[in-house]
């Protein structure tokens, strides 16, 4: 894993001071770049789309763990950051996020003495989620022993006819399992909604299923009286959250229960796994084409030209420590060659990444084709969450190619 940084002494920090131009040779590459007015535009995007269904959202943070970043989540009218381990949730108590959902089972003694520990301030509400018995009662005696009280979802999983494989509760004897462990440790844990993931299914019609059942169970957990206040449903990834949104909302304007979902690759968003989803959610929900242009890709990577070993070949100073490549290679976006070029121009539509070592991408051209040693080019990324955890630094440019920002990652 990279350990790229920069010298924080040239004057650029949260305060926006002017900073390095990525254009005159002032910024070491490769280089992680974020647009701010891109991120401006995904913030205000998702906001809209949450508040035309009356939802509340809980950005997941393991997409970025840019506490920064979820300061401007929050900003924009996130409830809360969702996070997945007990590091990631001490990470983001230490900068100030002050509802933090869990959507993952915290298993194991130093795990939940470490979300316990954040307990010790009555300012902070950690929630997390339960599937079984005995998960319940690792937490129960934790939570006991303390004196605390921790809040807890149950995780549904898809039914056992689903072709979709994840923890949670596979049935009704799975739920009234762990609703009568629950009932033994009152005082110790509080049930305070219902959780499920949608992501791990073939389709929109078994998605759909899934989701209403989630509600369904929801409503006879109301009607049974087993919440203290307003209960919490939450669901939803970066790719079905409106089928989440539709499915749900009829629930949220009861005020029965409050809806969160939880897309975390929004803020960056991408020009691959997460523009393929986007580009269905367009055609499906009849709402999100309202909101004017689309989530925008935010992160790309920048790289120089390193090598032209053979007239069909670059060689690019990027490499599988950089970019992700599990959902597709990194696509060439944009060219620049200092002392000609005034800004960045959109690059041949026929340039190919067909291969990457640790730090270095294979650039397919064709001959001929105006490029040399030196060049800068910009790639979209697809799928963000594995582009973000390879850097520690991320620059964060205004539409001049000026640096605005330096963020820091916590993985």
């Amino acid at each position: 894993m990279s350990d790229h940084h920069f010298e924080l002494d040239k004057g650029v920090g949260p305060a926006g001071q002017a900073g390095w131009n990525l254009l005159a040779g002032e910024v070491p590459f490769p280089a992680a770049v974020l647009s701010e007015s891109r991120i401006a535009h995904n913030l205000g995007w998702m906001r809209a789309f949450i508040e035309t269904y009356r939802l509340h959202l809980a950005p997941h943070g393991k997409t970025t763990m840019a506490p920064r970043l979820f300061q401007r989540q929050i900003e924009a009218g996130a409830w809360g950051i969702t996070v997945a381990t007990s590091q990631q949730a001490r990470v983001a108590a230490a900068h100030g996020v002050r509802r933090i959902l869990i959507a993952n089972q915290v298993v194991g003694d130093a795990n939940i003495a470490a979300i316990l520990d954040l307990l010790a301030d009555p300012e902070q509400q950690v929630l997390c989620i339960v599937d079984s018995p005995d998960c319940v009662a690792m937490l129960g005696q934790a939570c006991q022993a303390r004196g605390v009280t921790l809040d807890v979802l149950i995780e549904l999983a898809p039914e056992p006819d689903q072709p979709g494989y994840r923890t949670g509760v596979r049935d009704e004897a799975g739920l009234a399992k762990v609703l009568a462990a629950l009932d033994q440790w009152q005082g110790s844990l509080r049930l305070a909604g219902v959780e499920f993931y949608e992501g791990v299914l073939p389709d929109e019609a078994q998605i759909r299923r899934f989701v209403r059942r989630a509600v369904a169970v929801t409503e006879r957990l109301i009607g049974e009286g087993r919440f203290e206040g307003t209960p919490i449903l939450s669901g939803a990834g970066s790719a079905w959250y409106d089928v989440v949104a539709e499915e749900t909302a009829e629930l949220a304007k009861t005020g029965r229960a409050q809806i969160v979902l939880r897309p975390g690759c929004y803020i960056s968003h991408d020009d691959g796994l997460y523009r393929i989803a986007q580009e269905q959610i367009l055609k499906r929900n009849p709402v999100a084409p309202t909101f004017g242009e689309a989530l925008q890709p935010a992160l790309r990577i920048w790289a120089v030209v390193q090598s032209l070993p053979d007239p069909a070949r670059a060689v690019v100073a990027m490499g599988k420590r950089d970019v992700a490549f599990d959902a597709g290679m990194p696509r060439p976006a944009t060219l620049f060659r200092k002392g000609r070029d005034e800004k960045p121009a959109a690059a041949p539509t026929h340039w190919e990444v067909t291969g990457m070592m640790d730090q270095h991408a294979y650039l397919t051209i064709a001959p001929g084709d105006d490029i040399a040693v030196g060049d800068i080019i910009a790639f979209d990324i697809s799928h963000p969450c594995l582009t973000f955890d390879k850097w520690r630094k991320l620059l964060v440019v205004g539409d001049d190619y000026r640096c605005i920002e330096v963020i820091d990652t916590f993985f």
